[in-house]
């Protein structure tokens, strides 16, 4: 399918506008939201919730006969903090560590919700069809009505995250230093928690407790790449599961039988790596060329600083000596010829001959700054 055709479709076809909308509303809520969870070092916090929301879902239709989104949302936003809780509970109560009672806490819950998934496919009038897609995703399957109660409820996210920005900053970063000022970290901490919790329980629907876990992580770790900034980072995070969720929505949509869910993840897989590699600050490719300048550089002076050894055993200091001797004392351990012509450009030594060169002033007096700057350090 043509470009201009599934942007065509993207803005007029009511199925691929709806699941893209959707997608992108995940995107930037879970984007957002997931920041925190990544600067606090609570990454699997998205996996353990979105297992515990698996019981909540099911006890909600069980309870209601409904399979209206806001009440399944609410039961997985229910379940999924009161996991939340068990977790607390258990880390501050007992030796067990936050990523062991995370694990507990998800093993125990998903295993409820499956035992609780197969009650409901024992009933005799077969109204649970459809639950299922919350395992793994069924994002064809969202209506506009879904679409607006995952905006409206991520926009309270958002705006609830807005309103305690410096207070959530504080708990991120330095929550020891809130509590002396004064500040409820506690509270702080669940309103957070359950923040996140309501950001992974919007899309179950979408990509499935499976997979939801990497819509709360990815997009904050492909942004903790490009930027040292809270808000920069929050924003840039938004922006990228946004863009994951929109071209997921399309890829899927242009490949017969390609699941929304999955593709979404695979592109902010995709993200995740670019930015890991091709971040300014970060990108493991401009380490490789910052680390390699350096290495040149460090190449560099070691030609000059052997030059000027040698030239101390003549009274001249601009003294010629040859390749080869530059070579015997290790200078640089190779490519002499090749750092000696760097030099050159820099006017920090001069060719005699063919084969002996000599340091100039300016070189004399580079060695000499290098020693003290040297100095200066140790």
């Amino acid at each position: 399918m043509e470009v201009s055709a599934l942007i065509n479709d993207l803005f007029f076809d009511y199925t691929l506008r709806t699941v893209a909308l959707g997608s992108a509303v995940l995107g930037i809520v879970s984007g957002a939201l997931g920041s925190y969870a990544v600067l606090r070092k609570q990454s699997l916090l998205g996996d353990a919730m979105s297992h515990a929301a698996l019981p909540g879902i099911a006890i909600a239709f069980l309870l209601t006969g409904s399979k209206q989104s806001l009440i399944l949302i609410l039961g997985a936003a229910i379940a999924g903090w009161i996991g939340t809780l068990f977790v607390m509970s258990i880390v501050r109560s007992t030796r067990i560590k936050f990523d062991s009672a995370l694990g507990l806490v998800l093993s125990v819950f998903f295993g409820f919700g499956l035992v609780l998934l197969t009650i409901i496919q024992k009933r005799p009038d077969a109204t649970q069809a459809g639950l299922d897609k919350f395992l793994f995703g069924q994002a064809a399957a969202l209506l506009e009505r879904d679409v607006i109660t995952m905006g409206v409820l991520g926009a309270i996210a958002i705006l609830t995250m807005m309103v305690f920005w410096k207070e959530f900053k504080l708990l991120s970063f330095d929550a020891d230093f809130g509590a002396t000022l004064g500040f409820p970290m506690r509270l702080l901490d669940i309103l957070l928690t359950t923040l996140i919790v309501l950001a992974i329980v919007l899309g179950l629907q979408t990509v499935g407790v499976v997979l939801m876990s990497a819509m709360v992580v990815a997009p904050a770790a492909a942004a903790r790449q490009w930027t040292d900034r809270l808000g920069t980072m929050v924003l840039l995070s938004s922006i990228f599961g946004a863009i994951a969720g929109i071209v997921g929505a399309l890829l899927s949509s242009s490949i017969d039988r390609l699941p929304t869910g999955p593709t979404i993840v695979l592109c902010i897989s995709v993200i995740v790596i670019l930015s890991l590699f091709f971040a300014p600050a970060r990108g493991l490719f401009w380490n490789w060329l910052r680390e390699r300048k350096n290495r040149g550089r460090l190449h560099v002076e070691a030609v000059l600083e052997g030059l000027y050894s040698l030239a101390l055993s003549h009274e001249n200091l601009e003294h010629p000596h040859s390749v080869a001797v530059l070579r015997l004392i290790g200078s640089g351990k190779g490519g002499v010829e090749k750092s000696l012509r760097k030099l050159e450009e820099q006017g920090l030594v001069k060719s005699t001959n063919t084969d002996e060169w000599a340091l100039t002033n300016a070189g004399i007096n580079q060695v000499r700054k290098l020693a003290k700057n040297r100095e200066g350090n140790n």
